[in-house]
């Protein structure tokens, strides 16, 4: 599991302790002496350290004082005979990681390394994915030229600059599913003022809702059945940062209330405390449905909806970005090309005009999972149409006679076969109504605004017949 370093002149424990290590498999070296251990070390870098406070040649903590100018990261667990409090003051400020007193039990030695390994792990863990964010986060990365997109980058600056204020006020983003407000969310807080604090993300449609309310406000031990430990919440986990809330519209109408009171107020009590604690966290929130229309059903707070609101950010669908199809297409062919080593890939005229005749009804997602595909099954270094396996290219068109003296087109492109039946009551109904949104609406049994959000999703355009 890991490779340890063990620094001590009592060979007798050093080979137990190694021994013992060894199956737990771990990959264990002796050093008799502190400079043979620092030869060693320079040499082939252990994951950890185990060292003897005595030894023949130098004591401890000025073998600690040199393995930290190699490497300041390495967990180190120094052993000493006779413990005392300036002795672990010393060791700590040396740079060791943990101290344990002779005699050493082997089994706590063993659930020691363990526990340094794993926040270790962590560690490097968390630096990867934060320097992998702050790179992947920026406007950037935000790929298209259309002017939808050119708005939309504007408006995500204008609200990242916002600073000089204690709490940043909370950011709605809109947009139908795989549109990539995940990105948009990330953008918001690394060119923000913000950029160097926590961003931490999580799916509230993806967690039970009992569960979610435990994730993001954490409990104390003994606060329910399996609550053994106190647990640090989400919110107090982006204290200083932002919290990303993916999938809003799904939270259960008694959690909003408990993050409505942490937006206003700053505060949060976690499950099974007496206190509350003061947090101040960014809300980014997300969704892809009308909230307007859950808050009429219920299920949705208006007071949750307007505050969140106070800055809005709408995605626009793939199919209303004129050309960036094409451009997002040649950029995932590249990463993909890349990835998969098959170098020289490129698209046909004919898959190019598809990409970009396609309406997209996944939108980004589907863009991006569509040429993957296409790469890995990829024989030539050509791609083309059918190896897309694009759903739905051809065009329907659907002629709507309707009573009076008018009489209304109702034009659907590319809509997924998943959501034929969906599109078809959409027509009909348009039709039946001679293209009245309103009346339409009425005879579904949903808003205005819901049946405007569905026509976008399946590419559904009125127009007057002349």
């Amino acid at each position: 599991m890991s490779a340890i370093l063990i620094i001590d002149d009592e060979f007798t424990f050093a080979k137990n302790a190694a021994k013992f290590l060894e199956k737990a498999q771990h990959d264990v070296v002796i050093s008799g002496t502190g400079a043979a251990g620092l030869k060693t070390f320079a040499e082939s870098p252990p994951d950890l350290v185990v060292i003897d406070f005595r030894l023949p040649d130098m004591d401890g903590l000025e073998v600690i004082s040199r393995l930290r100018a190699l490497d300041a990261a390495v967990p180190i667990i120094m052993i000493t005979g006779h413990g005392s409090i300036q002795l672990a003051v010393d060791a700590m400020k040396a740079g060791a990681n943990d101290l344990m007193t002779k005699p050493v039990a082997l089994g706590e030695l063993r659930q020691r390394i363990t526990q340094l390994s794993q926040r270790q792990k962590e560690r490097v863990r968390l630096e990867y994915y934060e320097t992998r964010e702050k790179t992947q986060g920026g406007l950037h990365e935000i790929i298209g030229n259309s002017p939808q997109m050119q708005e939309l980058k504007s408006r995500i600056g204008k609200i990242a600059g916002v600073e000089g204020v204690e709490s940043l006020p909370p950011v709605l983003i809109i947009g139908e599913t795989g549109t990539g407000k995940e990105l948009i969310a990330k953008a918001c807080h690394y060119c923000s003022p913000l950029h160097d604090q926590p961003f931490i993300e999580i799916n509230c449609a993806a967690i039970p809702g009992q569960l979610l309310e435990s994730e993001l406000l954490g409990h104390e031990k003994g606060a329910f059945t399996d609550a053994k430990e106190r647990k640090v919440g989400l919110i107090e986990a982006a204290d200083g940062g932002t919290l990303f809330l993916d999938e809003i519209g799904e939270m259960d109408p008694a959690l909003q209330a408990k993050l409505l009171k942490v937006i206003e107020e700053g505060r949060l009590r976690r499950l099974g405390a007496v206190q509350e604690r003061q947090v101040n966290v960014r809300i980014v929130a997300a969704t892809n449905q009308d909230l307007e229309q859950r808050i009429k059903d219920g299920k949705f707070r208006a007071d949750l909806y307007f505050r969140l609101r106070v800055l809005q950010i709408y995605v626009p669908p793939l199919r209303e970005r004129q050309g960036d199809a094409t451009l997002l297409a040649h950029h995932f062919l590249g990463e993909f090309s890349q990835r998969y080593r098959k170098a020289d890939l490129r698209f046909s005229d004919d898959a190019d005009r598809a990409i970009a005749e396609h309406t997209w009804p996944g939108n980004v997602r589907e863009l991006r999972n569509v040429i993957e595909q296409a790469v890995l099954l990829s024989d030539g270094n050509r791609i083309n149409i059918p190896d897309l396996m694009l759903q739905g290219f051809a065009r329907q068109e659907y002629a709507v006679n309707t009573a009076g003296d008018v009489a209304y087109e109702v034009r659907t492109t590319g809509a997924s076969s998943l959501d034929r039946v969906e599109r078809e009551l959409l027509t009909k109904a348009l039709g039946d109504t001679s293209g009245n949104v309103s009346k339409a609406a009425r005879v579904l049994g949903i808003s205005r605004d819901t049946l405007r959000y569905r026509m976008e999703k399946h590419g559904i355009v009125l127009s007057r017949l002349d």
